[in-house]
């Protein structure tokens, strides 16, 4: 029996690369626009399935895939993928949010003890000599004792708040629909940020989020609030963001994600109420081996065969598990 074609939409590990084709027959998608627009037109039809990292696809890219099935991300994020278009044609959506959800909660907690006790700068000022000459630092935050708005309570605002009950912040959380949790819901980010002292975006970016965090939210959270965001950097209004620190409206930001990544403002970069990461939140060893192999395994379980990591799915375990070309998961 003839392996299922799927397309190579993503830069992916060696190893990872290797796994996909000893399993299915791999088609490279080009990286010049034209050239993939026409590799499309001929392969289009034969290909059932897609690893997937940063390349866009929207509708007019679906149209020419036909029998398309499922698309597995290499990303926790969608928002280069037309998800309502894919779902509409019964495409089945396989992400890494499971897999990266610790670390990135882990990243998310790091940049708040970070940003409230001014470790960085910290850091600076022992490396200077400056503790003999000068003594002891302005006195930071306790994480401990904020109110803590969670933005997006998915699976990793989830695990972010799991960490904070731990650290005994009290939280809340807003998103566009309440969730079975024992935590206060905000339908609305504005009053959720007037009554926190920390927000922290973990929300995807969609149309409805994008500058989701503008100057009415920040003028909200205050002069004595701080924002963190391991989301994506369009749900900030950067410029709004930039005015708000230049005029000690908020009390400062750690950003792992930019708007214009991997560009980030002077303003930022000079600001020392600021804690700048380069998009590092799933940056680990296992964590980005589990994200490549979960490319794989999701592909493997769809179309029942063997990964390296699995044993085969038989057509009544598919059923079961609902696996079918029809089945659409966002």
């Amino acid at each position: 029996m003839s392996k299922p074609v799927i397309l190579n939409a993503a830069e992916l590990p060696q190893r990872t690369q290797a796994e996909l084709a000893s399993l299915f027959t791999v088609l490279d998608l080009p990286d010049e626009p034209t050239e993939a627009a026409a590799f499309l037109a001929r392969h289009g039809a034969s290909i059932r399935g897609i690893a997937l990292r940063k390349t866009k696809i929207d509708a007019a890219f679906l149209d020419a895939l036909p029998a398309l099935e499922i698309i597995a991300s290499y990303s926790a994020g969608l928002d280069n993928l037309d998800v309502k278009s894919a779902t509409a044609r019964g495409i089945r959506i396989e992400n890494a949010s499971r897999v990266l959800a610790e670390d990135v909660a882990n990243t998310a907690i790091g940049l708040a003890l970070a940003i409230t006790r001014d470790l960085v700068q910290a850091d600076a000022y022992v490396r200077a000599g400056k503790w003999p000459q000068y003594g002891a630092m302005p006195l930071g935050r306790s994480l401990s004792r904020m109110k803590v708005g969670i933005v997006g309570l998915g699976t990793i605002g989830a695990a972010i708040a799991k960490r904070l009950q731990a650290f005994g912040s009290q939280i809340a959380y807003y998103g566009p629909n309440r969730k079975s949790v024992d935590l206060p819901y905000y339908d609305d980010v504005t009053r959720l940020a007037a009554d926190s002292d920390m927000l922290i975006l973990t929300c995807p970016l969609t149309p409805q989020t994008h500058h989701l965090v503008n100057a009415a939210v920040l003028d909200a959270l205050g002069p004595d609030g701080f924002l963190v965001n391991i989301a994506r950097g369009p749900v900030v209004d950067e410029t709004a963001l930039i005015a708000a620190l230049a005029e000690n409206r908020v009390a400062g930001a750690a950003l792992d994600v930019f708007e214009h990544e991997p560009h980030v403002p002077q303003a930022l970069i000079e600001n020392p109420r600021v804690v700048l990461t380069p998009h590092i939140g799933s940056a680990t060893e296992e964590t980005r081996t589990g994200m490549a192999d979960n490319v794989v395994d999701a592909l493997a379980s769809h179309f029942g065969i063997a990964s390296p990591r699995t044993a085969p799915l038989h057509a009544s375990e598919r059923a079961k598990a609902g696996v079918t070309p029809a089945t659409a998961v966002a």
